[in-house]
């Protein structure tokens, strides 16, 4: 969808999958699965990666086929201090100056920590980050993380990993309204239809990463999951019929008549 660009941190984006490159059962799979879903963001756990030579990396290694927007994210980290230390670690490797910042202290839940979350987008931001923060779907909370500086707002759909879908499509919808950045779902997804959802709510965006890993086929949920992007873009920007609580006929009955 050329005619209809995202842009976040200044960069232009023809597509709004942003994919996560964990969980595949193979490299091979991961590739292909990238490949077909046009995905030109790549997220990844900074702490999964050797920054001494990034560019060697197991992960990285195999993503020579076409050039990506590397988003390195935080996961692992409880803190904003813990955050902000593997951010600048990425930094200073070369690795990237976009990230994800993902800080959750309940590991049953991975819920992100609000306070801690704000703290850490406030300091990147300051020192040149390209900050995109994960967070719940707060619409206060989403609007305090777009004023510190946030280049976009990553509200979860619901719990990461759960495919349970948007569980609040009224806070996701709100969320989008107040908004003057980018607005990317980012956890909860499992299917084609939730990412239509999301998308018909306004969202600029998904990230996805288990549905797509963990799916029987990657390949054809990679594909799927695109597919379902533009679906629900075009639909938005369409606009949908209202709806009603009473049926209204397609055709009026004046068109029926018959003139002898």
């Amino acid at each position: 969808m050329t005619h209809d660009p995202l842009i976040i941190g200044g960069k232009t984006l023809t597509s709004r999958f942003f994919l996560g490159t964990g969980r595949y059962p193979n490299p091979f799979v991961q590739n292909e699965a990238i490949k077909v879903s046009g995905a030109e963001v790549l997220t990844f756990a900074i702490r999964r990666v050797n920054l001494e030579a990034p560019e060697d990396d197991a992960i990285l290694h195999h993503l020579q086929f076409r050039e990506f927007t590397f988003l390195p994210n935080t996961s692992g980290a409880k803190t904003a201090d813990e955050a902000i230390r593997i951010a600048r670690m990425a930094k200073a490797s070369g690795l990237s100056d976009w990230i994800k910042i993902e800080i959750s202290v309940n590991e049953r839940t991975l819920l992100p920590d609000p306070l801690e979350t704000l703290k850490a987008t406030e300091t990147l931001v300051k020192e040149g980050f390209t900050v995109l923060p994960y967070t719940s779907d707060d619409p206060v909370l989403c609007k305090r993380l777009e004023e510190a500086g946030a280049a976009a707002v990553m509200p979860g759909g619901a719990p990461i990993g759960t495919g349970l879908g948007i569980l609040n499509p009224y806070n996701i919808g709100m969320i989008v309204e107040e908004a003057k950045v980018p607005i990317i779902v980012d956890a909860g997804l499992g299917s084609a239809m939730d990412v239509v959802q999301a998308m018909e709510l306004g969202v600029d965006g998904v990230l996805m990463n288990t549905p797509v890993a963990k799916a029987t086929d990657p390949v054809r949920m990679a594909k799927a999951m695109s597919m379902a992007i533009e679906a629900g873009r075009l639909s938005y920007l369409a606009g949908r019929i209202p709806k009603k609580r009473y049926a209204t006929a397609s055709s009026g009955y004046e068109e029926w008549k018959v003139t002898p």
